[in-house]
């Protein structure tokens, strides 16, 4: 029997199914390749030669920041390089107590490079390590005194440009003449104002061009500087105040339209069935960030006030001389015009439009360039000023036009992820972004599909990891032009689109799994020269000049975000009290893989690789998310929300914060229905969406200068597992207390994995196997990982609590089995019922 979508019943909105106890983490720390012995003699005496060489440098750089006007804060920046395949002990270079900042490290094919800012006076410090390591009598049980560290360095020399420059090695300035838009990041000492104030002040005096606005997060100020890379070299010596250099990023990509024959009737006969809230209606808004939007256009003022148009730049208006803008509007409306055209059904839609005009065009960081973080953050306070108390979120199809940050945060997206996490507001007022993937522009590398795909890497600022990246899929396979009879489409129905961007070629630790969802993109077409995209593989929507036409095509993730956008309203309306969090939760939690989907990149016929799958996650995100599983459960398939909060570190009068606490679930679970299906095959669907607050620096990304908050995990209790052993395996302070042993095993049939899930702030998995088996799983824990709220303890965040969606459902579409009506029971909660 397939899944029941005629009796569709509201999701359970849990309350009071978690208990709070206090965890430890079982796990030890460890690992890392050994570091070879050295000669001390030999190598502790090099070393203190190269820092003696130092000195020299030191005495110009003091003249240097003196003549430039710095009356304090003297120092000299210094780089540190690793042996060849030796990892460096960049964080034992940092030296806090004495002035001594890390300020980024970076890696190239076999070695570490660390920079660090060493204040004037302190060079001793390193000279005292070294006269240590020198000194036998004190040696410990391991060998001699820091010999981890000192070990591990090949190199010890002032840093120069390229010490700083933590962006592609491709993209540093090839001569000292070129000129560009450098993106600045400046460590935050003491008063923040005061630092970027004498970089400002340093930089005018060079010549450089500085852009209006900066980012602020909690270690790193970031700004731009238009000037040549011989001025840069003389700030690097003039200014101990840089930590990084990047070149800033290009502006974004749109993508003309190919406008189907004018039906303006077609216009007529839609509005007639289309149903949309008046203007003062407490409805969820969608706030598209773009080129504007065309007010004037009939479908659209129907659903966008013209107090709700704004800009981030008076100068721009409020129009849209693009037509971008206009065209996601129409999608963020009433979604793939063709379909609502095709239909006789009334069109009720139950949110309304904002807007805020980014961008005037597809233009680039001209002379007077604002990054985009800085744009995006003013673009958020626009309509929040205008509307405070409306229910929004933000949908953004403005990508950079390149892809080599490789999932590596940039100021672009960590200024997403701290709007969405509101950090400014101490997370009273979290944001939901939706944002496109960026796409693949070349037409030959269509031709290529899908192995384009997968080395087209998602544009900035689609690695943010608080915001619902969003690719492209196609069900478009029919071209009905009738000139283009060579032509095959390039997908197959089902597929992943030739224009969506992937996180295949990111490195595979540290960063999130995107795209999180694919929704309908286009195609495209190739004959035997070569690739092109037409109006019949694309989407039908509004066109910003309507005298002139009054519907155009468009396509790729700018497209899909919109549709994902729309889907976000729609579930905001049908549930107005859940958070941003759960809403990006309920998408990802109802979408699933095509048979194209794994047919393209899941080889073979047998069971699958958690690599493999992980693979497929990274192309196609977790699949095409369908509404009316997002929306409803049935009686044989259903879902259960929870919203909680946790304390994930506390400090409790130590030197370092601890983890904290950790969430026992214990679910209304349909225990006896399971146990009568016995080894009837089912589902358990578990996905946890929580927001992190950003501290983006290039600094290492795997311990005490982590990009993220905070991370959470979850577990499920295993079939033969008794709930004491579940909370021993998973809570070692619990383990302690009640002295049992932790529960070996695997617990093979998750689909994804514990290792490759729990990645970003957004973890789905699905739990396969016997109806017998689920009937014992109940019980969910969600516990903290570390994140630099723990590691970073002087800048007091490890107090602060954390809130988190945990949606899990269980399906059995091939049976007909009461499992809504069970749960309801121990709920005591009406069966609300949609025909």
């Amino acid at each position: 029997m397939a899944e029941q979508d005629d009796q569709r019943k509201r999701h359970f909105i849990l309350e009071g199914t978690a208990e709070t106890e206090r965890f430890r983490s079982p796990q030890q720390g460890g690992g890392g390749a050994p570091i070879p012995d050295r000669n001390r003699s030999q190598h502790g005496g090099a070393l203190m030669r190269q820092l003696e060489a130092l000195r020299p440098q030191v005495v110009n750089a003091r003249e240097a920041q003196e003549a430039a006007g710095i009356e304090e804060g003297f120092g000299l920046q210094v780089e540190f390089e690793s042996f060849p395949d030796i990892e460096l002990a960049f964080e034992s270079l940092a030296r806090e107590r004495s002035g001594i900042e890390l300020l980024n490290v970076r890696h190239d094919e076999q070695r570490t490079l660390a920079t660090v800012f060493v204040p004037d006076g302190k060079l001793e410090t390193f000279e005292n390590l070294i006269h240590a390591y020198l000194d036998e009598s004190k040696d410990t049980k391991s060998g001699p005194k820091n010999r981890k560290l000192l070990n591990a360095i090949s190199e010890i020399r002032a840093a120069t440009l390229s010490a700083l420059w933590t962006d592609d090695p491709a993209e540093l300035p090839a001569s000292e003449e070129e000129t560009l838009w450098w993106e600045v990041w400046l460590p935050v000492r003491g008063d923040r104002a005061e630092t970027t104030g004498r970089f400002k002040q340093m930089a005018e005096g060079l010549g450089f061009q500085l852009a209006p606005g900066e980012l602020q997060f909690p270690e790193r100020t970031v700004l731009l500087a238009h000037g040549s890379a011989a001025q840069m070299k003389q700030s690097v010596l003039t200014s101990n105040s840089i930590a990084e250099l990047r070149r800033a990023k290009e502006a974004a990509e749109f993508f003309d339209a190919l406008p189907p024959e004018e039906q303006p009737a077609w216009l007529d006969e839609l509005r007639a069935r289309l149903t949309v809230p008046g203007e003062d209606a407490d409805v969820p808004h969608v706030c598209l960030f773009d080129t504007g939007v065309n007010h004037a256009h009939p479908l659209i003022a129907a659903g966008l006030a013209a107090p709700d148009l704004h800009t981030v730049e008076p100068g721009w208006g409020t129009n849209d001389g693009d037509g971008h803008g206009t065209e996601m509007a129409g999608l963020a409306l009433a979604g793939n015009l063709t379909e609502a055209l095709a239909s006789q059904e009334p069109l009720d839609v139950r949110h309304r439009l904002e807007s805020v005009k980014l961008l005037p065009a597809n233009g680039a960081n001209g002379g007077d360039a604002r990054h985009h973080g800085y744009l995006t953050t003013e673009a958020a306070a626009r309509p929040e000023i205008t509307a405070p108390q409306r229910r929004r979120l933000f949908s953004m199809a403005v990508t950079a036009r390149d892809n080599r940050d490789r999932g590596r945060p940039s100021a672009w997206s960590a200024a997403i992820d701290r709007l969405a996490a509101d950090s400014e507001g101490q997370s009273e007022t979290p944001r939901l972004f939706v944002i496109a993937a960026g796409n693949v522009q070349d037409p030959n590398a269509w031709a290529e599909y899908p192995a384009s795909n997968t080395t087209d890497g998602i544009h900035d600022p689609g690695q943010s990891w608080n915001a619902l990246t969003v690719g492209a899929a196609t069900q478009l396979v029919q071209i009905t032009e009738p000139d283009a009879g060579g032509y095959q489409p390039i997908a197959p129905a089902g597929g992943l689109s030739p224009f969506s961007t992937t996180s295949a070629a990111w490195h595979k630790t540290g960063w999130p799994l995107k795209p999180d969802v694919v929704l309908e993109g286009g195609n495209a077409a190739k004959d035997a020269l070569g690739a092109v995209w037409m109006p019949s593989l694309s989407l039908l929507t509004a066109n910003s000049k309507p005298e002139e036409r009054v519907f155009t095509t468009t396509n790729a993730t700018s497209a899909a975000s919109a549709l994902a956008a729309r889907m976000a309203a729609q579930l905001m309306a049908e549930y107005p009290g859940l958070w941003p969090e759960t809403i990006r939760a309920l998408i990802v939690h109802s979408a699933e893989w095509s048979e194209a989907m794994r047919q393209a990149f899941l080889p073979g016929n047998g069971q699958p690789t958690k690599a493999e799958i992980s693979n497929l996650v990274r192309h196609c995100g977790f699949g095409v998310p369908d509404l009316d599983r997002a929306m409803w459960s049935v009686e044989n398939s259903l879902t259960m929300v929870c919203e909680e909060r946790l304390h994930p570190f506390s400090r409790d009068g130590r030197k370092e914060p601890t983890l904290r606490d950790m969430n026992l679930h214990r679910l209304p679970w349909p225990l006896e229905e399971l146990e009568a299906l016995g080894e009837t095959p089912v589902a358990m669907r578990v996905t946890l969406s929580y927001f992190i607050e950003p501290n983006p620096s290039e600094r290492g990304f795997s311990a005490r200068y982590r990009y993220e908050s905070h991370g959470l995990r979850f577990d499920a209790k295993r079939p033969a597992e008794s709930e004491a052993d579940f909370r021993a395996r998973i809570n070692a302070a619990a383990r302690d207390e009640e002295e049992r042993t932790r529960s070996g095993g695997d617990d093979p049939g998750w689909v994804v994995g514990k290792q490759n899930r729990h990645k970003g702030s957004l973890h789905s998995d699905i739990w396969r196997g016997s109806a017998a088996d689920l009937a014992s799983r109940g019980v969910i824990g969600v516990y903290p990982a570390l994140g630099w709220w723990k590691t970073r303890p002087r800048l007091e965040r490890y107090d602060r609590p954390v809130r988190y969606a945990l949606l899990v459902s269980i399906r059995a579409p091939e049976v007909d089995v009461e499992l809504y009506s069970a749960v309801a029971n121990q709920v005591a909660v009406p069966v609300a019922v949609q025909v």
